[in-house]
């Protein structure tokens, strides 16, 4: 584990989208004490999808983007927190009035082929003082030296870190070092690496992230996060235990946060669609026109999902999902409520 590796954890952020954004503000302050307790300096929070994304269509958080930064403030002022920002809903004035409520820091996010659409957010929260993350949805659907082309822009708006998001929990080691050999011959940038779980990954990549020199590796508790979750940080700290004299941090701290405010709330099981999703590189927020089709038309759904894959993985186009779906052999026994499909909230990803 290099030295200067921060842990970032997101459970009250991308576990959010567990349970339909309803964080409240007391756990939003239990857990961020238990984290800051357990030695996690950098803590995100708020609505799964970011600044001012809670709405109807994408789902509505039990609180506003104010009141979960007035929960952190109040609870670990001397915590680096923030949130995440996507810019097809976030407004530039909500990142100023981060800053003021003690904000520290905030993510931009955007599909890596459309990261020139960050620029006016990276560049009003540097002007307000925050350091800036960017982060490359669906980062394995551009080659390494295009990933490394984008580095280039966003470094050039003013980002202090770009992140590898492997968003459908797909991708594999000689991958993520393939990345991070680009990045390096092109930039002095920290990098940060958020993994998915699709293909039980997510922990053994983050580790091998931290060994390769990654400054910033994304966890949460249990796990905790939309689709098959994040990379779970109790394992994550358990084996920088295992080979580490010293972590720094005090792993029963979040075991107890744990039990008290998080497996009460989660308790997932392994779903075929999120394994789907991560041998496919499909991103879940697109799961109700899968569910849509795979109805009308009796298809199996999880070859669906391989199905279109093969055509796009980074946009859904509706007209080309059901023309594949129309083609395809019908499965009259295939039960679809059989596959979860109520578990997909969140609607990140433009259509």
């Amino acid at each position: 584990m290099a030295d200067n590796t921060h842990i970032m954890d997101v459970t009250l952020r991308d576990g959010s989208y567990a349970i339909n954004f309803q964080f409240s503000q007391y756990e939003t302050e239990e857990i961020c004490k238990k984290l800051y307790r357990a030695g996690i300096k950098y803590i995100e929070i708020g609505h799964g999808m970011g600044l001012d994304a809670s709405s109807p269509m994408n789902g509505e958080a039990l609180c506003t983007d104010e009141e979960y930064l007035m929960a952190a403030r109040k609870s670990v002022p001397e915590a680096r927190y923030g949130m995440f920002c996507i810019p097809t809903y976030a407004k530039l004035d909500s990142i100023r009035k981060m800053k003021e409520m003690g904000a520290s820091f905030v993510r931009v996010g955007s599909n890596v082929t459309e990261v020139e659409s960050t620029a006016s957010y990276i560049q009003e929260a540097k002007k307000a003082g925050l350091e800036v993350m960017a982060n490359y949805m669906k980062s394995y659907v551009v080659s390494p030296a295009v990933f490394a082309e984008n580095v280039k822009k966003s470094e050039s708006y003013g980002a202090d870190v770009v992140y590898i998001v492997d968003s459908a929990g797909s991708m594999c080691r000689d991958e993520i070092e393939r990345y991070y050999d680009a990045i390096r011959k092109a930039s002095n940038i920290k990098i940060g690496f958020h993994g998915h779980n699709n293909l039980g990954l997510a922990v053994s990549n983050s580790l091998f992230a931290s060994d390769l020199g990654f400054d910033f590796i994304d966890a949460s508790i249990l796990g905790m996060g939309r689709s098959a979750g994040n990379a779970a940080l109790e394992l994550y700290i358990g084996n920088l235990m295992r080979n580490f004299d010293e972590t720094g941090y005090n792993l029963k701290e979040i075991l107890d946060c744990s039990e008290k405010f998080v497996r009460p709330l989660w308790k997932h099981n392994a779903n075929a669609l999120d394994l789907y999703c991560g041998i496919a590189e499909f991103h879940t927020s697109y799961m109700k026109f899968i569910h849509k089709y795979a109805a009308k038309y009796r298809v199996n759904p999880l070859d669906l999902i391989l199905l279109y894959s093969r055509y796009d993985k980074v946009n859904l186009d509706e007209k080309k999902l059901e023309e594949i779906a129309a083609s395809m052999n019908k499965e009259e026994d295939c039960i679809l409520t059989d596959f979860g499909f109520n578990e997909y909230i969140g609607n990140e990803q433009r259509n």
